[in-house]
């Protein structure tokens, strides 16, 4: 991670809630189709099979959802939702931190 005052390197999720996945095949062709978006590094796919399945795209800055939307289309399934987290890593450790600090803070009772 690149902490440079100037210039931080941000690290987006885009979560695309997509209908219609059924099995490994279909991961694998959304998976495709994803990773030939451009500015996309990395997607990762929650099968829920018969439901709607979450497939997570990791980006450095936000991505536009019409591409996204089109590579999903190409791979035959349709996105029910698109949700972005930017600067992904700072608000996941913003979310652990209080839970860390709890852990820190609790005294360990002995019965």
């Amino acid at each position: 991670m690149n902490h440079t005052k100037g210039n931080p390197t941000m690290t987006t999720i885009t979560t695309l809630a997509v209908d219609g996945m059924t099995c490994g095949h279909c991961v694998s062709s959304v998976t495709q189709e994803l990773r030939g978006v451009s500015d996309v590094q990395d997607v990762s796919v929650e099968l829920h099979a018969g439901a709607t399945s979450l497939v997570r795209v990791v980006s450095e800055q936000p991505l536009p959802e019409t591409p996204l939307r089109e590579a999903v289309d190409e791979a035959g399934y349709s996105v029910a939702s698109v949700d972005v987290l930017e600067n992904a890593v700072e608000a996941e450790a913003s979310a652990q931190a209080p839970a860390k600090q709890a852990l820190r803070t609790l005294p360990i009772v002995q019965a």
